[in-house]
């Protein structure tokens, strides 16, 4: 079994179904800076952090949405199988070039809306609710950030898990 961060995923890491992501259309979408965390799942919130050079929980970038392409080799895996973890990422040189994990993110807007499962609680999760981002970048009921997430649906991901539809509102 995975070792995911949220409650509410039933097997599994955390997942993404883009319903309406501003990224997609204005090309807001960050992928150079290789990962300095031990995992992300997608769901996830990470900081593109120039500064350091990596992509953490720290610094004063924006929270950004995890947003990795799913990459799943065998017939039985599905996208509740994938997060992108340091300790597997391909390493060494190519041309030149290190090949380290280099998470994808996306930066969102008001409005924006995405499905997810990775909230960190397991119950307590209700229509209207507003879920708010931890100091891992975990969507909480508990979580403390300026960036707001409204709960507009309760119902199930493509792979029949619970999931919950969010909009941002702050």
């Amino acid at each position: 079994m995975a070792n995911t961060k949220f409650g509410y995923v039933e097997h599994g890491f955390g997942q993404v179904e883009p319903n309406h992501l501003s990224a997609q259309r204005n090309g807001k979408i960050y992928a150079q800076l290789p990962m300095g965390v031990d995992m992300l799942e997608n769901g996830q919130f990470a900081k593109y952090n120039y500064a350091a050079n990596e992509v953490n929980f720290d610094g004063d970038s924006e929270w950004m949405l995890v947003f990795n392409a799913v990459k799943i080799y065998r017939d039985d895996e599905t996208d509740a199988d994938y997060a992108m973890i340091k300790a597997t990422a391909n390493k060494g040189p190519v041309i030149g070039v290190s090949t380290d994990a280099v998470p994808r993110l996306f930066k969102t807007d008001i409005g924006d809306i995405f499905t997810t499962n990775a909230v960190k609680e397991a119950e307590g999760i209700e229509l209207g609710g507003v879920l708010k981002l931890d100091a891992e970048g975990c969507l909480s009921t508990a979580g403390t950030s300026d960036m707001a997430w409204q709960i507009v649906k309760v119902y199930t991901m493509p792979d029949g898990q619970r999931g919950v539809k969010i909009m941002r509102i702050a």
